[in-house]
């Protein structure tokens, strides 16, 4: 059972295939609901403390309490892949999702007609790109029909349960065969992609739109500029990038928790470089030094 999903309800362990949740649940019937997603490396937990808080923030941000501590929800996240193990046929890493709804009620938007929140939990097998697909690198098409909602409005540093912007973006470019999608602001500058941050490459510097455009902070974009850049030697700088600036970039790359650095090979007609020699290749090995060293300092975050 590879593709298994194992889910946990408000502590209820189930197939995720079960139904689960009430009808009325305001994250199913507006996207009234937060979520955090981890992968494991080496069967650790990683970058648990980082999510945890943008968790904790995006709830505030929402006026939502959450129904757990972080060491409660590590013991039931435990326990759900205890349950998950004990399905599926599969050794490999994780993919972990806690999402937080504000609850039931009568039909109304009025946040104070939910009951209390609900929590679930989803663990399965964490998919990477196929070896032939990240050595070709991805493809990927700028939005035109959206854009990014302005942080004046459904901020995007929330990480809410409200994905249309992203979805219907997505859906743009995939219509015309790209793998990913870039996705402007009001005012025509680059932010991120439906689900990853994303960085360049200009003259050996790491560029990446800065949070003030309209983007998720990323982890993975944060460790890179905390820590995984100085370890090869370079510098990131945080600018304004609009796409009449492309054909002056060298490479390009996504960044994601789930399938952390990420090389493009093109965005419209722009191409990027490729190959063991380039600098993103470099940061990408950086990064998976830097998980094994988190996985062997923190063992207290070991599942399964």
């Amino acid at each position: 059972m590879a593709n298994y999903i194992q889910a946990c309800t408000n502590g209820r362990l189930h197939d995720a295939c079960e139904p689960s949740i009430s009808c009325l649940n305001r994250g199913f019937l507006y996207g009234d609901a937060i979520y955090e997603v981890w992968r494991t490396y080496n069967r650790v937990i990683f970058a648990w403390e980082e999510h945890w808080r943008r968790l904790e923030q995006s709830a505030a941000a929402l006026f939502l309490t959450l129904p757990f501590s972080a060491t409660n929800a590590l013991e039931e996240i435990r326990r759900t892949v205890g349950a998950y193990h004990a399905r599926a046929s599969t050794n490999g890493e994780l993919y972990i999702r806690l999402q937080v709804t504000r609850g039931s009620g009568a039909i109304g938007l009025d946040p104070a007609l939910a009951d209390r929140a609900d929590y679930l939990i989803l663990v399965q097998q964490n998919t990477l790109y196929p070896p032939e697909k990240f050595h070709a690198g991805l493809n990927l098409r700028i939005a035109t029909k959206l854009r990014r909602n302005s942080a004046d409005t459904l901020n995007p540093a929330w990480k809410t349960g409200n994905y249309l912007n992203n979805i219907l973006c997505l859906r743009e470019a995939r219509v015309v065969g790209a793998d990913e999608v870039v996705i402007l602001n009001l005012a025509g500058e680059i932010t991120e992609a439906a689900v990853s941050n994303l960085a360049f490459v200009r003259n050996g510097e790491v560029v990446t739109p800065p949070l003030s455009a309209g983007l998720l902070g990323g982890v993975t974009r944060d460790l890179l500029i905390r820590e995984i850049a100085q370890r090869v030697g370079c510098n990131v700088c945080e600018a304004t990038i609009r796409p009449d600036e492309l054909s002056g970039m060298e490479e390009c790359f996504l960044l994601s928790t789930t399938k952390d650095v990420t090389p493009v090979a093109s965005i419209d007609n722009y191409r990027f470089a490729l190959g063991e020699n380039t600098l993103t290749s470099r940061l990408k090995s950086a990064f998976l030094d830097y998980t094994d060293s988190y996985s062997n300092a923190h063992a207290h975050l070991l599942v399964g």
